[in-house]
């Protein structure tokens, strides 16, 4: 199968042969005749399988034949990976002229409102950021788009952005093509495909292995005591780098604090890295994931708002710093490597506390972890240092205003749910106090144990 079997117009295929992409994968041989034969679609296959092409092809195909602004919508669940979806979208529909934006939060939403109003082809954002825009401002319109879709659908479907993704629905036409595409199946989108059944092409990759995540990627587990989990982390990525010099490496954590304080804590041992979360602002947030996909910084620090959609080929290895509580995140996690038939590693560091997750996540992937071996002596040798390094991370960070961004946003919400000012300065107030006592007491711990 080649894509000019995909009744694909003849100047995409040869756009296609010019980014060196040749064979159409299994959901892109599926889905893009049914999209273009106009039928609405639920595509579900592995990270790394080509979902956005499986979109962006016929959209851009379809937009050639009758081009109008606003002609498509695209729902992402963040930033980065929205970005990511618009940049391949230029590649393509270069030859057209196709003209696109990022509407994300973060950014200036005066310039943000001055491209809506100006009627690209291609709107690519996060609901949250778009649904300011539809409640604040009337200079564009919805009202014809002929696409709407959901990356990530699950995500976006899972009821974190119900209230914006109302405000959306209720500024779209009757008349559209949906498209929701994701890497795992959840129970509403299982719910979307049997209420639909009949009217919308459904596409699930079929794998007879049973297995959730791609062959190419070797999984392993590290079993290690909590309070020298990153001294455990550390040798990890040094085992590693032992045989392999070049490889990109991307460890996700729990928490922003966390990252932060990993990030801090990795740089002053002497391993170069950027950070990534929802604390950074977002230019810095493109700032590191360009160092990063660059290969000028080979380790990036992130949450779970890395753990979507990104595709950076040079990524060969996925730490799990911290084991995430939902086992399908997992799997989005350690798609970030392993992508397009490429090698990759996966390695969780597991504590005695986290058994039951390991286990649900080797129950949902259908497939066992393997043990990866680290010298222990080393982990000896390198905790105190480590220990003392993360103590002067939590002292720098106690001293800026790390949280100054969550205040503010915590403020707007509370203002919206029309809270008094005076009651609003009181509520964080105290949730400030509580914060400070908890970290007394985290500090009067740590000396106990250096003790």
């Amino acid at each position: 199968m080649t894509f000019a079997g995909l009744n694909l117009s003849p100047w995409i295929v040869n756009q296609c042969n010019s980014m060196g992409l040749k064979t159409p994968t299994l959901i892109q041989q599926n889905c893009i005749p049914r999209i273009l034969a106009g039928d609405d679609c639920i595509g579900c296959a592995k990270t790394g399988s080509g979902k956005t092409l499986a979109f962006a092809l016929p959209v851009i195909q379809k937009l050639s034949e009758d081009p109008y602004g606003i002609f498509a919508l695209i729902l992402t669940p963040t930033r980065e990976l929205a970005f990511q979806i618009a940049d391949q979208f230029s590649a393509i529909g270069k030859s057209i002229n196709l003209k696109k934006c990022v509407i994300v939060g973060g950014m200036d939403m005066v310039v943000q409102g001055l491209e809506l109003s100006k009627h690209p082809h291609i709107v690519v954002a996060t609901p949250g950021r778009l649904a300011d825009h539809l409640e604040s401002c009337d200079t564009f319109s919805l009202a014809r788009i002929k696409f709407l879709v959901l990356d990530e659908a699950d995500r976006l479907l899972g009821g974190h952005f119900d209230d914006q993704l109302k405000t959306i629905f209720n500024a779209l036409p009757k008349q559209k093509q949906i498209l929701l595409f994701s890497a795992t199946m959840t129970d509403t989108l299982d719910k979307v495909k049997h209420i639909a059944s009949g009217k919308v092409f459904m596409w699930e990759s079929n794998d007879e292995s049973g297995v959730a995540t791609v062959k190419e990627l070797d999984q392993r587990y590290v079993l290690c005591p909590n309070d020298v989990r990153d001294s455990f982390l550390i040798e990890v990525v040094r085992t590693f780098r032992s045989t392999n010099k070049d490889g990109s490496i991307m460890i996700f954590t729990d928490t922003c604090k966390n990252c932060q304080l990993l990030s801090m804590t990795l740089n002053d041992i002497g391993f170069q890295n950027v950070a990534l979360h929802a604390m950074v602002k977002q230019r810095d947030r493109l700032t590191a994931l360009s160092q990063f996909k660059s290969n000028h910084t080979k380790i990036l620090i992130a949450t779970d708002v890395a753990s979507r959609g990104l595709d950076i080929p040079t990524v060969q290895l996925v730490i799990n710093h911290i084991v995430p509580n939902v086992p399908k995140e997992y799997i989005h996690r350690v798609g970030r490597t392993a992508r397009a038939g490429k090698d990759g590693m996966a390695v969780t560091l597991i504590t005695p506390h986290d058994i039951k997750l390991l286990h649900a996540i080797e129950d949902t992937i259908g497939t066992k972890l393997t043990e990866y071996k680290v010298n222990d002596k080393e982990i000896v040798t390198i905790f105190t240092q480590v220990s003392v390094a993360k103590r002067e991370a939590e002292m720098k960070l106690d001293e800026t205003d790390f949280y100054e961004k969550r205040m503010i946003n915590k403020r707007k919400k509370l203002i919206l749910e029309g809270k008094d000012p005076d009651e609003i300065e009181e509520i964080l107030e105290r949730k400030l106090k509580k914060k400070n006592r908890r970290k007394l007491a985290e500090n009067a711990y740590n000396a106990d144990k250096c003790a």
